[in-house]
């Protein structure tokens, strides 16, 4: 497996430094606690959003950092939780008196580190409180996770809880909007390859050429089952009426849509398949508010795609609109 990278044990600080290099004027990089911190952090009157997990999975999380988004991101290595003192030094760096949003994707290491880390700040006399995200619709349970996992459908969280934060809303009421908005979106992705962490350099799982695994996490869990390789106009409909069949979504909800790259599939085929879901949740009664298409949240090199969808009120609309900054390329 050919990589443009160095030593595999550096690849995360590297990654970081590299982000941190090409928006001095907006991110801070602590390589020693793997973080990259908003520039002008801590924000006075603001609550502090805080997320980690682990790497790999760019531009989630270390490329939403920013006004408007998140104060501080602790990746740790490439599918690894942060160690503790990782995320209760990113704690530290950005809490206020207004105190700290922990957001958490639904992994059991994941949570497991920052339960300990909540605990660990209020010891320090910070307020913290953990947000759980659970929006894939693939399993309820597996081998790795607690319940449903999180994925995609994160960067919705983050952009609403972040917009709340900066018009200067309360530590309960930006943490309840991020539970409005977890509790209505749904994501379900598909794999056509594995992908392969820097340091292991093999795949993580074996798949035919006509297989695909449907229902895919983003570390490469199983998914619902493997099956053969279909049109992508069939997939794109299973996987749009499992999502609208799940929560439910019924006819004439708003929503907004994604069309998220899991880190090898071309822009082209993501587009592909945004309009087949349109399609399909036009037919459904359901009206499209918001469209993303592109890479959110990857899975390193794995050719593949999730949809998700948000079910969209009046206030949760404006907070995915409020303007942000995060080095992301600007359009």
């Amino acid at each position: 497996m050919k990589r443009f990278m160095n030593d595999p044990k550096n690849f995360v600080t590297e990654v970081l430094a590299g982000v941190a290099a090409a928006n001095p004027n907006t991110l801070r990089h602590v390589p020693e606690y793997n973080l990259i911190v908003r520039a002008d952090a801590p924000v006075s009157g603001k609550v502090a959003i805080i997320q980690g997990s682990g790497s790999g999975h760019e531009p989630a999380h270390v490329m939403n950092v920013g006004r408007g988004m998140l104060d501080v991101a602790c990746p740790g290595d490439v599918f690894a939780a942060p160690p503790l003192d990782y995320v209760s030094e990113a704690i530290r760096r950005v809490a206020t008196d207004r105190g700290v949003l922990l957001l958490v994707n639904n992994y059991t290491g994941d949570r497991m580190v920052f339960e300990m880390a909540q605990e660990v700040a209020e010891a320090d006399g910070i307020t913290a409180e953990l947000l759980f995200i659970d929006d894939d619709v693939a399993v309820e349970n597996s081998t790795f996770t607690i319940g449903r996992r999180g994925v995609a459908g994160n960067f919705f969280v983050i952009k609403a809880v972040g917009a709340a934060a900066e018009s200067g809303k309360e530590l309960a009421e930006v943490k309840a909007i991020g539970e409005r908005v977890n509790a209505n979106v749904r994501s379900l992705g598909v794999a056509l390859t594995a992908c392969t962490p820097p340091a292991k350099g093999a795949p993580l799982f074996e798949l035919g050429a006509g297989e695909i695994e449907f229902g895919v996490g983003i570390h490469g869990e199983p998914g619902r089952r493997r099956e053969a390789l279909r049109p992508a106009r069939e997939l794109i409909r299973e996987m749009v009426d499992t999502i609208v069949a799940d929560k439910p979504f019924e006819r004439g909800s708003r929503v907004a849509v994604m069309i998220n790259g899991l880190g090898a599939t071309p822009i082209s085929e993501l587009y592909l398949l945004y309009g087949h879901a349109a399609e399909c949740l036009v037919e459904a009664g359901i009206t499209i508010d918001k469209s993303y298409v592109g890479n959110y949240c990857t899975a390193l090199d794995m050719a593949g795609a999730s949809v998700s969808v948000l079910e969209l009120d009046d206030e949760i609309s404006a907070l995915l609109d409020a303007p942000a900054v995060a080095a992301v390329p600007a359009v």
